[in-house]
């Protein structure tokens, strides 16, 4: 159990950026201890993503509960957000000094780009996840399944429509590809 809380911990501590930059870290650490499986991950960045609640706190909390029930959920979430309330305290507190801080602007001027870094990275395995099957292509090496046409369509249609109607709600989004995860057994 102390290994699950570790891990979380470095989590919270490295994971600058929220939810998004999150998901290289759990990816990592479901691929190493096998708390979860990449699956697992995929389903909780989607269910994350349509309900309140960071990823982060989400996964950590499944994770822990998978391993070792209860308690093991409470502490493997107490185990992330531990760093983070402790330096939001400690900036909290030295805030005056560091709002005009060159080397806090230039820290956080490289955080950004790092960042932006870790979310496309996630973004990339989410991708992958969704639209490759690696497991049939694997066992067949036939480039045809390689891809999952049904997901890759919509995924092209619910993209082209968030860039033509840029208006439109995420919540709708969300609803509208779930139920057709259900109606086309996804």
């Amino acid at each position: 159990m102390l290994r699950l809380m570790w891990e979380f911990f470095k989590v919270g501590l490295f994971a600058v950026g929220g939810g998004m930059a999150t998901i290289p870290f759990l990816y990592d650490i479901g691929e190493k201890f096998g708390y979860f499986s990449s699956a697992e991950l995929l389903d909780m960045i989607a269910v994350s993503e349509s309900t309140p609640g960071a990823i982060g706190i989400n996964m950590s909390t499944y994770a822990g509960i998978n391993a070792y029930g209860n308690l093991g959920g409470l502490l493997a979430t107490l185990s992330l957000i531990t760093a983070p309330v402790i330096i939001i305290l400690f900036i909290a507190r030295a805030m005056d000094s560091f709002k005009n801080s060159k080397i806090v602007k230039d820290a956080f001027l490289a955080l950004r780009p790092a960042t932006a870094g870790l979310i496309l990275g996630a973004m990339s395995s989410v991708l992958l996840l969704s639209l490759f099957d690696l497991e049939s292509f694997r066992q067949t090496y036939r480039l045809i399944d390689l891809f999952r046409p049904i997901p890759i369509v919509l995924f092209t249609i619910f993209f082209l429509m968030l860039i033509k109607f840029k208006k439109i709600n995420p919540i709708f989004i969300i609803i509208l590809s779930a139920g057709l995860g259900i109606v086309l057994g996804l």
